[in-house]
């Protein structure tokens, strides 16, 4: 999957707020688009950003700012990869062809108070100035999957009107499984999705005709597949440093080949907490009991043992890889289940860099998504922008928060009725 090896002349721009770790710039580049910048408050975010965009030619003149959204960022700021100019908006409408961004999730999340527009956290209405500011052709806003509830409705429905208000054709806004696209892991996030409505009459579609892609063809990765090479390293690399326990580092990593080798085996949804809550784990009670049935510790994060300057029996080996339930992950291997590129990395320490794995928007969903929405921008490529996609017309609406993550239920030998009747008290899974 993937669109990048476009011409530079004829791919198409964007910018992103909020940008994190990069995941959804890492999806949206895949699918053709040039950053010309990525806007990101936090500081080892910013840095992960930096390190990783200077580290890779094809990103071009893209600028990390590590800029506060509301008291900083300009959007007529002069940009590098524009020759140091800024970009143009003419009769309301802009040069710029995507404006994208996964808000903060805090204010919606079911592992907190979901208080919405009251939440000082809240950048919705900051993104509708940026979305009138710029005049994109597009844009696309990812959240989690709390702010599909019901509570959320009128809240919604009014940012809603606000962009159709700009002159924009609302899309959509729906729910998307991230295992669907290849992520070996259940991660359901909340999608909206805006076009210039000129671009709509263009591309020929009628109102509910954006085509939502809503999986992937083909084979879906497991756990094993995502870790096994990683897992066997570590193996590796203890029992040269502890060759008197090798049989105990090899039964345990049969242990966890076993039990992640299972059909169908898929990881609970990652949760990074915030800098508020939450340290580095994977998760509160229910998502710990998952983990465990695939053969992992969910109780912290390792370290990753080429990185640390001297490797301890105790911590790296007894506490790290021997643990009755299994092996701890690495930030590394977190990163391989968010379907990170290996040569991705993270910046600061081991939470700040966990935190930032785990909040991510995993890059194959932005990918799926931005492929869609530039299948509408340059409709004369569709066919190719949209193959491997299993498309569907979700229609211009608002869905509902209706994902039961059946597939933990078996892993913890819950039955589907009873996961139902949880699901929305789900924080101990979803958590954000």
């Amino acid at each position: 999957m993937g669109a990048s090896g476009r011409d530079k002349s004829d791919s198409l721009t964007s910018i992103e707020i909020c940008a994190g770790a990069g995941g959804q710039a890492l999806g949206l580049h895949g699918a053709g688009f040039r950053h010309l910048a990525l806007v990101e408050i936090d500081k080892n975010a910013h840095k992960t950003l930096e390190k990783n965009i200077t580290s890779h030619s094809d990103w071009g003149d893209c600028e990390p700012l590590n800029e506060d959204l509301v008291s900083a960022f300009e959007s007529s700021r002069p940009m590098a990869a524009l020759g140091g100019r800024a970009l143009k908006v003419e009769k309301e409408k802009g040069e710029l062809d995507l404006l994208a961004g996964g808000v903060p999730c805090p204010p919606f999340s079911v592992a907190g108070k979901q208080l919405g527009a009251a939440d000082e956290r809240d950048l919705f209405p900051r993104m509708v100035e940026l979305i009138d500011d710029l005049r994109p052709r597009a844009v696309m806003i990812e959240n989690v999957r709390g702010i599909m509830d019901a509570k959320f409705d009128e809240y919604c429905n009014s940012l809603i009107k606000e962009i159709e208000g700009l002159g924009y054709w609302f899309c959509g806004w729906h729910l998307l499984e991230a295992h669907n696209y290849g992520v070996p892991q259940l991660r359901p996030r909340s999608v909206f999705v805006a076009i210039r409505e000129s671009e709509r009459e263009k591309a020929g579609l009628d109102v509910d005709g954006f085509p939502w892609p809503v999986r992937v063809a083909g084979h879906k990765k497991n756990v094993f597949e995502a870790l096994d090479k990683t897992m066997e390293s570590r193996r590796d690399r203890l029992i040269e440093e502890f060759p008197e326990h090798v049989t105990r580092i090899k039964d345990a990593y049969e242990i966890w080949r076993d039990k992640a080798s299972q059909a169908g085996s898929v990881a609970p949804t990652l949760v990074g907490g915030s800098k508020k809550h939450g340290g580095a784990d994977l998760g509160p009670s229910r998502a710990k009991t998952a983990w465990r049935a695939l053969g992992v510790s969910a109780v912290g994060v390792a370290d990753d043992i080429d990185e640390v300057t001297k490797i301890i029996a105790e911590k790296h080996l007894e506490r790290e890889f021997l643990r009755p339930e299994g092996p701890m992950l690495t930030v590394q291997q977190a990163a391989l289940i968010q379907s990170f590129p290996t040569d991705w990395k993270f910046e600061g320490g081991k939470t700040a860099q966990y935190r930032q794995v785990g909040n991510a928007f995993p890059p194959p969903v932005a990918e799926a998504v931005g492929r869609a929405i530039a299948s509408v921008l340059q409709p004369e490529r569709r066919e190719e922008l949209l193959k491997d996609l299993v498309i569907e017309r979700l229609g211009a609406k608002r869905g509902k928060r209706a994902f039961r993550q059946a597939e933990i239920a078996e892993l913890i030998d819950v039955s589907p009725v009873a996961e139902a009747a949880l699901d929305d008290r789900s924080g101990d899974l979803i958590g954000a």
